[in-house]
C-alpha cells in the first residue's frame, strides 16, 4: 500500500473539471461575460439545437414478437412442440401458455417503461439562464451552444 504525496494531483490534467476556468474558456472561445448574441447564433447554426434525438418507436406487434426472440423461449417452444408430437396436449398447452404469458408480461412492462421515460423527458428543464453580453438571460435549452456560460 502506498501513500501519494500531497503534491500529486488526484486527477488527470485533461479532465475538464480539473482544468483552470481560463483554459476551458480559451478552448471554447468564450469569456466570463458569456458569448455575444451574434456568436451564439453562429454557433447554433453550426452545432444545431441542443436536443436529444427522438427515440425510435417500434410497431407494437414487432415489440410483442421481440419477446419471443430468446434462447430460453426457443427451448420452451421446442418442448411444447415435442410434447404435442407425443400427444401430451395438456403439458404442451401449459408450456406454450408460459411462453405467451412471459411475452405479454414483458410487453406490458416495456410499455410502462416507455411511458415513464416520456414523463421524465417532459419533466426536463426547457429553459436555462445563460450569460449573453454580460447579462443573464432566460433562453430555451434548445438554444444552448458550446461556450455558453450557464447558471446552475
Amino acid at each position: 500500500m502506498s501513500i501519494t504525496s500531497q503534491t500529486e494531483a488526484p486527477f488527470r490534467a485533461h479532465d475538464p473539471y480539473a482544468r483552470l476556468v481560463e483554459e476551458v474558456l480559451a478552448d471554447l472561445e468564450s469569456k466570463p461575460e458569456g458569448l455575444n448574441v451574434s456568436a451564439a447564433e453562429q454557433r447554433l447554426a453550426v452545432y444545431g439545437p441542443n436536443l436529444l434525438a427522438a427515440p425510435l418507436t417500434k410497431n407494437p406487434v414487432v415489440r410483442f414478437l421481440s419477446h419471443f426472440n430468446d434462447v430460453l423461449i426457443y427451448v420452451l417452444l421446442a418442448a411444447a412442440v415435442l410434447k404435442s408430437i407425443f400427444g401430451d396436449w395438456i403439458d404442451a398447452a401449459v408450456i406454450f401458455a408460459v411462453a405467451v404469458i412471459n411475452a405479454v408480461i414483458g410487453f406490458l412492462q416495456e410499455g410502462r417503461v416507455e411511458k415513464a421515460l416520456d414523463g421524465i423527458r417532459r419533466m426536463l428543464s426547457l429553459h436555462a439562464y445563460v450569460r449573453l453580453d454580460a447579462v443573464w438571460v432566460d433562453v430555451d435549452a434548445e438554444a444552448l451552444v458550446p461556450g455558453d456560460i450557464v447558471r446552475v
